[in-house]
């Protein structure tokens, strides 16, 4: 198509000093006249040409139109493009593509990248993802209710400022309406999101994380022993990725980790349950104890049902 090979024309030019006529027509199997027709067509569309005479001659982009390949290097443009990529793959961006293409319009070599990145979530809602960026881009407050760690549901209306990925999660942060005060809020636990007519004015600078208000408290830390059985090791290293391993003479696996907080250790349950009998948590015995009474407590449900 015309247009595919006008892109990929203009590319071309910008990856090369001097391109000739013929080594276009060439290149897309079509006639020289063809090609002069689409260098008037990239011209029209403001892009600065420059025809070049003589034996080695043809055609190029002016200098200023590019980017100094001086300004960054091989490493800076590879990671600047992996992240762009990731980050289009999520929210279907545009703009982050053509950024893509410009950079490598001046990325050194080619080949395999040495570094992929796949951030998105297929077991979280992108359409509602998309939808909080392009709210924290408009300026406009969204509303939704919230799960809390304490299985509460409460309705908030917020001014979002930013999205982050952490801990292989999306949060929004942002300015709650209720609260009068900046929260994080993870999207796994929004529902019935809406992106309001309101918009709002309020400059929202974003502070880094270690500077947030923690508001889920630490108690002092508590650290867990789980047991892992040596048919279950590859599943265990992908769910406790933080967690200090000793790999035992039997096959089995012992697993160290922090939990910060010791009151509220369901996460931790749902964890070792899904191991089914395969995970044992060894330590520390108050732990144990609470585990073996949810144990007992779902075995007293089922028994209900016999009833």
């Amino acid at each position: 198509m015309k247009l595919e090979r006008l892109i990929s024309m203009i590319y071309m030019l910008l990856n090369n000093e001097v391109v000739s006529a013929s080594e276009l027509a060439d290149k897309y199997k079509v006639s020289q006249r063809t090609i002069y027709r689409d260098i008037d067509a990239i011209c029209a569309a403001g892009i600065p040409i420059v025809s070049y005479q003589g034996v080695h001659g043809g055609y190029g982009i002016v200098e200023e139109y590019k980017m100094d390949r001086s300004l960054l290097g091989s490493y800076d443009v590879g990671s600047l493009i992996t992240v762009l990529q990731g980050m289009s793959s999520v929210f279907r961006d545009d703009k982050a593509m053509e950024t893509v293409r410009k950079l490598q319009t001046i990325q050194q070599g080619g080949g395999m990248p040495s570094l992929s990145l796949d951030i998105e979530n297929r077991r979280l809602n992108n359409k509602e993802l998309r939808s909080i960026r392009s709210a924290i881009t408009t300026k406009h407050i969204v509303r939704f209710d919230y799960i809390d760690a304490k299985n509460e549901r409460t309705s908030r209306k917020v001014e979002p400022a930013s999205l982050m990925y952490k801990n292989q999660s999306w949060y929004v942060y942002g300015f709650c309406l209720a609260r009068q005060d900046y929260r994080e809020f993870k999207l796994s636990r929004i529902v019935e999101l809406t992106v309001l007519p309101e918009t709002f004015s309020r400059f929202h600078e974003v502070r880094p994380a270690d500077e947030r208000p923690d508001w889920l408290s630490r108690d002092k830390p508590a650290i867990v022993v789980v047991h892992i059985a040596p048919n279950s090791l590859a599943k265990a290293l992908d769910v406790f990725m933080g967690a200090d391993k000793t790999f035992n003479d039997d096959g089995s696996l012992t697993l160290t980790l922090d939990i910060g907080n010791a009151s509220n250790p369901e996460w931790l349950f749902s964890l070792v349950l899904g191991f089914g009998d395969r995970a044992v948590i060894v330590e520390p015995p108050e732990l144990r104890e609470m585990f073996e009474a949810k144990l007992r407590s779902m075995l007293d449900r089922y028994a209900a049902l016999r009833k």
